[in-house]
């Protein structure tokens, strides 16, 4: 058995076969995880891209298991652990339900050990951002535990559960934005006679290089843009063009507009 106990699923959409690749890729045997999902086409595209048994009762799934992840759609949380309650006694549950406090966690669930994660789209292609926040009565090792299971399919990092909203206009709702930056460029490139696959491609490897380099760099992304910046040159007009249109300006507003967003819809959940 490795260190985490059983793992097991409810639920097996993208977020749940993202997280299951990422053990997998990471050495957990796919014997010691379950998952179940109502749905038949979810559960054997589930165990067709991860290996695990998918099960058709939530009983069997989350038999013996020390580690349950929730990854439902928030609406499907309440009827979810409707059948799941009794299975749930001993195991550390790890939330991925977008919206869903963990005072409310712990009023559908009955139990105390839960930790709530703000995870996003990049998971898919084992290069999420997520962001966790654990209830008071979850241990420094199942902090840990969370910390290396979400480190599986990307970046990890615990907040003060306060905070998960600005996680959420940034992290959750950031691809989006990136993707509109994208396809944005690639309009550029297209508009000056490049092929759009082409463009395309030179979009997108550009975004990830630069974003690389934030991320490898003991340097701030103001000196890395500096040093692209020659004076009197082709970026610094472009930059000067972005400046124009108030980009990062908006840009901020963007995340702020969908945090706002993510606090409305937490009060309503």
């Amino acid at each position: 058995m490795n260190q985490y106990g059983k793992i097991a699923f409810i639920g097996a959409g993208k977020m749940a076969t993202a997280i299951g690749k990422g053990l997998v890729n990471s050495g957990v045997s796919v014997a010691d995880m379950s998952a179940y999902d109502p749905s038949a086409a979810a559960a054997e595209g589930f165990s067709r891209m991860t290996g695990i048994v998918c099960y058709d009762s939530m009983q069997v799934a989350l038999s013996g298991a020390s580690i349950v992840i929730l990854a439902v759609k928030p609406q499907f949380a309440q009827s979810a652990f409707a059948e799941a309650a009794p299975y749930l006694k001993d195991s550390l549950l790890i939330s991925i339900a977008a919206g869903l406090s963990i005072r409310n966690l712990e009023k559908m669930s009955g139990i105390k050990r839960i930790v709530r994660v703000m995870p996003n789209t990049p998971a898919l292609v084992g290069a999420g951002m997520s962001c966790f926040a654990p209830a008071e009565g979850v241990s420094p090792a199942d902090v840990e535990n969370t910390h290396l299971i979400l480190s599986s399919f990307g970046k990890s990092r615990q907040v003060s559960e306060k905070l998960m909203d600005a996680v959420t206009g940034l992290s959750g709702s950031g691809p989006a934005y990136v993707f509109e930056f994208i396809m944005a460029l690639a309009d550029g490139g297209v508009y000056e006679g490049l092929p759009r696959e082409t463009a395309l491609e030179l979009a997108a490897q550009t975004v990830y290089g630069a974003a690389k380099m934030v991320l490898e760099s003991s340097e701030s992304p103001a000196i890395l843009r500096d040093a692209v910046i020659s004076p009197g040159g082709t970026t610094a007009r472009g930059v000067a063009k972005l400046d124009e249109g108030a980009f990062r300006s908006t840009v901020l507003k963007a995340v702020v507009a969908a945090s706002e967003r993510s606090a409305e819809l937490n009060k309503c959940s």
